[in-house]
């Protein structure tokens, strides 16, 4: 199978080698590696190079950090264009749903335009070079992200870990974005639910590691094999063997992202 999403530049050195050198045997064949900023992209891409078909690198800038200058913005999209031709796409992008509920949570104001405005000049980039694009909008940001993908004709769309009304969800059917699920498709029952309504032909497995899950996961490091776990949860909701499921997932993927 391949792990759709997964922030390989925040593992431990030592815990990522062993863990990459041992993928075959977990029956995994490849990851896209997402970033977060230029540091982590550049760390992403060392990783590429290391483990060539095994780590499909993506590089951008995640929402849920402090904005770049327009310096640090530039020198970033400067460094992405460089290197396109070995990037499976834009990402991790999108908007700070987290860190503005924990700020309004806290009483304070939030000033999204300049959120948006930067994730715009992702997007137009992502157009540039007609790459596929890996975004983290959840809930209402997701609508407003649709908004954007419109605006600049992009259609290769992959909303990760993706929660949201169902409203928004058919409009992500009707455009043909794609959705990944990750372990929590196990234990929790919204997740199962948008599971049984997402188009199984646009659904991808993820584990967003080293992000940590609960449930029969608790305690233990997020490892890309989990997403064996993923497809066997996700294929009995719709009566599909784990073979099934795994090959369906696995097809997703590589039909999504070209590979």
């Amino acid at each position: 199978m391949i792990d759709a999403h997964i922030h390989l530049d925040q593992y431990e050195d030592k815990v990522l080698s062993s863990m990459l050198e041992g993928l075959p045997e977990h029956g995994i064949e490849s990851l896209i590696a997402v970033s977060m900023n230029l540091a982590s992209s550049k760390r992403t891409l060392e990783l590429a190079a290391s483990y060539p078909g095994l780590v499909e690198p993506a590089y951008g800038f995640h929402p849920e950090q402090a904005l770049p200058t327009e310096e640090e913005l530039n020198v970033l999209l400067k460094w992405i264009t460089g290197h396109a031709d070995r990037m499976a796409a834009i990402g991790e992008i999108g908007l700070p749903y987290y860190s503005r509920a924990e700020a309004a949570a806290r009483g304070e104001d939030w000033e999204m335009e300049p959120y948006l405005g930067l994730l715009g000049r992702l997007l137009g980039l992502a157009a540039q070079l007609a790459k596929p694009v890996i975004l983290h909008a959840v809930y209402e940001d997701a609508w407003t992200v649709c908004d954007l993908l419109e605006q600049h004709g992009l259609t290769q769309a992959h909303f990760h870990w993706f929660k949201g009304p169902a409203a928004t969800v058919d409009r992500m059917i009707s455009r043909g974005y794609y959705i990944s699920f990750t372990p929590d498709i196990l234990y929790e029952p919204e997740i199962q639910d948008m599971a049984r309504r997402y188009p199984p032909e646009l659904v991808m497995a993820e584990t967003d590691g080293p992000w940590p899950f609960e449930g029969p996961f608790a305690g233990r490091t997020t490892h890309p094999a989990m997403v064996h776990d993923v497809a066997a949860a996700w294929g009995a909701l719709h009566g599909y063997s784990v073979t099934e499921a795994r090959a369906k997932l696995t097809a997703n993927t590589v039909r999504f992202y070209g590979l």
